[in-house]
């Protein structure tokens, strides 16, 4: 990275703090500045550890991290260079999240995407669609009553209302979103099923969500999306204290891991990746 006089200088960093990433957003910052500019080379790995007066350690994944968010681009032989501006990848700073936290906060994006894609599935769905989401739901209601988890099978449900709604963009969306909505997924079902009735109602509103959109009422569909998201939220607040302490905690950690050292995927692995959400 060129010097300059307007160069952020050395940064002296607080205690406990992740050095990779506040080292990566320190560069990031000085790259959406233009300093250095799109196509420029960035200084060794050796002269930024010195600048920042970090390991080349801390430098390779700072630079992991910068490859992330697609900033720079390595060229074999020749070192780094500053990426030409071009759509940016999704990505969450995730510094402060917590385990119950990041779950709530899952839930209010899926509440904000599922609503509509019930909608437009109600518009849209084929009777061969309708079919598809008819045999996930019974699939998803003989697995639990045969004491699994239905994680699985709430995949295959929701995805297949996110087909039927026929646009891919959000198909995409979901499936990225899919690699941070597993940890929530697992965390709400493990908890619902501590207790009967939160099966039940979860049953029931999967049971509303899936007629109205059999009858096409896309007005209906919405409401029954919004009304699962909001009760999913509200049975994760009145989880039993001990449930956080032990599974609630262990199991949330792949989610707040994954949001804090997330990678984007590539094109082929997003076709892989199936939306996981309940």
């Amino acid at each position: 990275m060129p010097r300059s006089s307007t160069a952020v200088p050395a940064t002296n960093f607080a205690p406990g703090a992740h050095l990779p990433d506040q080292v990566a957003g320190v560069v990031a910052a000085e790259i959406r500045a233009g300093r250095p500019a799109a196509s420029e080379k960035l200084p060794t790995e050796a002269a930024l550890a010195q600048r920042f007066a970090v390991s080349r350690t801390v430098i390779r994944e700072a630079v992991s991290r910068l490859k992330s968010l697609g900033l720079v681009d390595s060229r074999q032989g020749s070192g780094l260079y500053v990426k030409e501006a071009g759509f940016s990848p999704l990505h969450f700073d995730a510094s402060s999240v917590v385990s119950l936290q990041a779950v709530l906060q899952m839930v209010e994006v899926r509440r904000a995407l599922e609503t509509e894609v019930a909608g437009l599935a109600a518009q849209r769905r084929t009777a061969a669609g309708a079919q598809r989401i008819r045999a996930a739901f019974q699939a998803l209601d003989e697995a639990v009553q045969a004491g699994g988890d239905g994680v699985d099978e709430d995949v295959t449900f929701h995805r297949a209302i996110a087909e039927a709604a026929g646009n891919p963009f959000l198909i995409g969306t979901l499936e990225y979103l899919g690699q941070f909505l597993q940890g929530a997924t697992r965390v709400t079902r493990a908890n619902e099923a501590r207790r009967r009735d939160f099966e039940r109602q979860v049953r029931d509103e999967h049971t509303g969500i899936l007629r109205a959109i059999e009858a096409g009422d896309a007005a209906a569909a919405r409401r029954a999306a919004t009304r699962h998201m909001n009760h999913a939220a509200s049975r994760i607040g009145q989880a039993d204290p001990a449930f956080w302490q032990q599974a609630g905690v262990k199991l949330a950690q792949p989610l707040v891991s994954g949001l804090s050292g997330q990678r984007q995927p590539s094109a082929a692995a997003g076709r892989r990746t199936r939306s996981v959400k309940r």
